[in-house]
């Protein structure tokens, strides 16, 4: 796990000393040694005084015979390395505390792993007790005041914490360090788990994380190619044939819409029809698009196959960073094909109908027909958008009445 203890609201540790004056407590637990989760986290509670007193007689009256200060306030805290397995006790005495008051603030959003502590000890020069829940540190004075149970995190020099950012961190940190271990454990938990959302969850991070990412041929990932013809031999060429499909369809469209051209147009309009199916035909029908292995200056995606959604056609990205990765398993490649490549100047409404004015009123003029072409077939029109970005109400945009017709080149006669 990449990010052990780093800030929930933090501060200084407290520091016990002895004498009368002494602040609480604190009883530590140095946490096994684990293969997956190396790094300790050393995450306490706060406990009541009555805790503490049980926990001496368990250790055979160890803390007092190491000089460990009584309770203060009736207050302690209870470290548990890694936050979640069975810890050896072993009592110490922390720094001064560094500075008083409650200081509020966040970590650093990195954070560096100093060499782990020895068994049985934690990292004392330069240590911060903070809460966990958000990293704001710790005085001595505030220590005190904190309620039972109240959940700490000690930070050695060198770490930070930001509460639920920082296990979100190493959440995401083990998916790549350490997936089989993630998938296992999310496994177990699934098998005995009844709660609907959180079956959701665990079932849907099992699936992300078995996912087959980088596999391109069918004999790798047989799975991904079930319902499919066998002509297809690898991932990218379906994907290219996809989005080959959803072009196809629109040419489709246009070629169909001559029926409400003025019958003294259509033959122009036809004429413009063939070429602009020549100019796809040429472009294999901008397949490139969906297709990981072309040029990032012309697909839509990432060398590993992901996509982002773009965004409604009124706003300039995706408020709901929606993202897909068709290439990965049978169910995303699926899900896939309800993704749109919505014309951002709408095809029906607009741009078809205005290409058939176009026709008709030329009174001599010629047709810009590539604009139309770019405006209908490529991504200066299209943006890839997920379902729930699509709007489906009217664009309310026009084409550019500058670019509907070619400018005639103007010659000059020599005297």
């Amino acid at each position: 796990m990449p990010c052990p203890p780093q800030p929930g609201r933090a501060g200084p540790v407290p520091s016990p000393q002895r004498g009368p004056a002494a602040g609480p407590p604190v009883a530590l637990a140095t946490p096994p040694s684990s293969p997956r989760f190396p790094l300790p986290m050393w995450r306490m509670r706060t406990a009541a005084a009555g805790a503490r007193a049980g926990r001496r007689q368990e250790n055979g009256g160890r803390g007092a015979a190491e000089g460990v200060p009584p309770e203060a306030g009736g207050q302690r805290a209870e470290i548990r390395g890694g936050g979640r397995q069975p810890a050896r006790a072993a009592e110490e005495r922390l720094p001064p505390a560094a500075g008083a008051g409650r200081q509020s603030g966040r970590g650093s959003p990195g954070c560096r792993h100093p060499p782990d502590p020895p068994a049985g000890q934690v990292p004392l020069a330069g240590s911060r007790l903070c809460l966990y829940e958000d990293g704001t540190e710790l005085s001595e004075g505030f220590f005190r005041t904190l309620p039972p149970q109240t959940e700490l995190v000690l930070l050695g020099a060198g770490e930070s914490w930001q509460g639920c950012v920082s296990d979100v961190e190493r959440l995401l940190a083990a998916f790549h360090s350490q997936q089989d271990a993630v998938i296992e454990a999310a496994q177990k938990l699934l098998s005995d788990e009844q709660a609907p959302r959180r079956q959701k969850l665990l079932a849907d991070l099992i699936h992300n994380l078995q996912e087959n990412i980088s596999a391109e041929d069918r004999q790798e990932d047989s799975k991904w190619f079930e319902g499919l013809e066998s002509r297809f031999k690898n991932k990218s060429s379906y994907m290219r044939y996809s989005c080959e499909s959803r072009i196809r369809s629109y040419m489709k469209e246009v070629n169909n819409f001559i029926s409400n051209v003025h019958p003294t147009a259509r033959d122009a309009y036809k004429r413009i029809i063939d070429l602009m199916l020549d100019k796809l035909k040429s472009a294999k029908y901008n397949g490139c698009y969906f297709d990981r292995r072309e040029e990032e200056a012309v697909r839509l995606c990432t060398t590993e196959g992901w996509f982002s959604c773009q965004g409604p056609f009124d706003r300039d990205d995706c408020p709901c960073k929606h993202s897909i990765n068709p290439y990965s398993n049978k169910e995303s490649r699926i899900l896939f094909s309800t993704w749109n490549l919505d014309h951002i100047i709408e095809k029906k409404r607009t741009v078809v109908p205005e290409l058939a004015e176009a026709v008709k009123t030329r009174d001599g003029r010629e047709v810009n027909w590539e604009y139309f072409y770019q405006l209908l077939f490529t991504i200066d029109n299209l943006k890839l958008v997920h379902i729930a970005c699509h709007k489906k109400t009217g664009h309310n945009l026009s084409c550019d009445k500058t670019k509907i017709y070619r400018k005639r080149k103007q010659t000059h006669e020599i005297s």
